[in-house]
């Protein structure tokens, strides 16, 4: 008896144990996936979304004598642009633990990069619903069209200059990280995280070129830079949605990897 003591206190987890743990990991998994890609939709629904409403209300640099007009208009595309916002900031929430668990440091890194970007797009919101303010302010005679127009200008170069910065730049770094992130982990299929990449170079460059001069609000050649990881993020989206993540099944591999941590 005293030759053979019985350890109560540790012991390998039996294959039921590992398969019901194995089970709520995958379970888990499945549906911060899917919540993920329908978050991908939703931003983009709601990015695309705003231009409408929008139309040509800030065209010319007189557009604020005439957004009185308009206020309803200004409203729902400044609230567009905070679900939008949101979404985003969800996005990198939900993808901090899955990255964090694969590779180290990049789910905090995404994260903090989402976050930054919803700052800039929420700067882009508020921007709006003050434009809607001035132009109502004028229209109502509190304020000259000096100082209306003035406001105006800077107005607009802050909207501009923050959906520079939001949605192209770190949009792009954004990109570049959770694709890297996905290659390392093969969590998707690697074309899909390589084309993730080369979307997020592309949108780079396009936002890069909006910094120095160019005119990234009106369509040209140009803008087909954003077309990769446009299209991309749908269907990266919709395969979340689908299939979601891959994970490994190997159990035997799986069972090795968790005794060597116990």
């Amino acid at each position: 008896m005293n030759g053979s003591k019985t350890n109560y206190f540790s012991h390998a987890p039996s294959s039921q144990e590992y398969d019901l743990s194995d089970d709520m990991t995958e379970r888990c998994h499945r549906k911060t996936a899917a919540i993920v890609g329908a978050l991908f939709i939703i931003a983009t629904a709601a990015s695309l979304a705003s231009a409408p409403f929008l139309g040509s209300a800030l065209e010319g640099s007189d557009y604020i004598l005439r957004l009185s007009a308009t206020g309803n208009n200004m409203v729902i595309a400044s609230v567009l642009e905070i679900i939008l916002a949101i979404s985003v900031v969800a996005i990198g929430v939900l993808m901090l633990p899955i990255l964090r668990k694969r590779v180290d440091g990049l789910g905090t890194a995404y994260a903090g990069i989402r976050l930054v970007e919803a700052i800039f797009i929420v700067a882009s919101a508020v921007s709006l619903l003050y434009m809607l303010s001035a132009g109502q302010d004028y229209a109502a005679g509190r304020l000259d069209e000096t100082r209306a127009l003035s406001m105006g200008a800077s107005l607009i170069s802050l909207r501009e200059w923050s959906l520079i910065f939001g949605t192209l730049i770190f949009l792009g770094i954004g990109g570049l990280t959770l694709n890297y992130g996905l290659y390392r982990s093969k969590l998707v299929p690697r074309w899909l995280s390589t084309w993730g990449i080369v979307g997020g170079v592309c949108i780079l460059i396009y936002g890069a070129m909006g910094v120095f001069g160019t005119d990234t609000s009106s369509f040209d050649a140009t803008t087909l830079l954003a077309l990769p990881i446009a299209v991309q993020e749908m269907v990266f989206a919709s395969w979340l949605i689908v299939k979601g993540f891959d994970t490994p099944t190997n159990v035997d591999e799986k069972r090795a990897e968790m005794l060597s941590h116990t």
